[in-house]
């Protein structure tokens, strides 16, 4: 970034700061900037910077954590109003949603994946195993979402992706108080699934992620614990 003029300077620190969102530099999850660093790094007061980032709080691509620091919620406006208007969805109603998005995107994704898709998938899957295996509740919940997304983004559909990507934080919240209640792993579905996609198998990875989300509703039913006795991400 570069120094700005002092001309309506809350404006053009907010177009920078938006600009470092949207081409990705600072990525949705990552944790931007402190308000020192911004300073800096526009050549601004702190004011002024601490002004431009309530501006992108509010607009939804940025969210103020106590204690934590600042991060990026979403990439685009649109994206970050709808995952505000989502935040007070019940649990099962946005599985619901998901089982909607992720079973199509499923069959997507096995007709359209590609050789990249086939190793992006490959390794989430791996790392999801991993973060099973080794980290605790939250990242192993950030590495299943992960493959989630990855799936979706294996079927080359925009649209999904970036409605997809405006669920996240409501999906991270659900996921987790399932996970933590029920401690369903659902390991070998994902396997499944992952191998349906690569194998182009579009009737199977449609019949997989839709038993897998049948299951995973059913436990809002009668939840019961699957598989390992850790507190696995669903």
């Amino acid at each position: 970034m570069q120094p700005v003029r002092r001309s309506t300077l809350i404006t053009q620190v907010t177009d920078q700061l938006r600009d470092e969102i949207r081409s990705g530099r600072w990525p949705v999850g990552s944790r931007i900037p402190t308000e020192p660093e911004l300073a800096e790094l526009t050549g601004t007061g702190r004011n002024t910077v601490r002004e431009a980032v309530q501006a992108l709080v509010h607009s939804g691509l940025l969210e103020r954590r106590q204690g934590s620091g600042t991060f990026v919620l979403a990439d685009s406006e649109m994206t970050g109003t709808l995952g505000k208007y989502f935040a007070g969805a019940q649990q099962r109603d946005v599985v619901e949603l998901r089982q909607s998005l992720d079973v199509t995107a499923a069959g997507l994704a096995a007709q359209r994946r590609d050789a990249d898709d086939i190793r992006e998938l490959t390794a989430l899957l791996d790392a999801r195993m991993a973060a099973w295996q080794s980290a605790g509740l939250r990242e192993a919940i950030a590495a299943d979402i992960a493959l989630h997304r990855g799936i979706v983004a294996a079927s080359h559909n925009q649209v999904y992706l970036e409605f997809y990507d405006s669920l996240l934080p409501v999906i991270e919240a659900t996921v987790f108080e399932h996970a933590a209640a029920t401690g369903a792993g659902f390991h070998d579905e994902h396997h499944d699934l992952v191998q349906a996609i690569i194998d182009g198998d579009s009737d199977r990875a449609l019949a997989t992620a839709r038993c897998f989300f049948d299951e995973l509703l059913a436990g809002y039913d009668a939840p019961a614990t699957r598989g390992s006795t850790a507190n696995p991400p669903a």
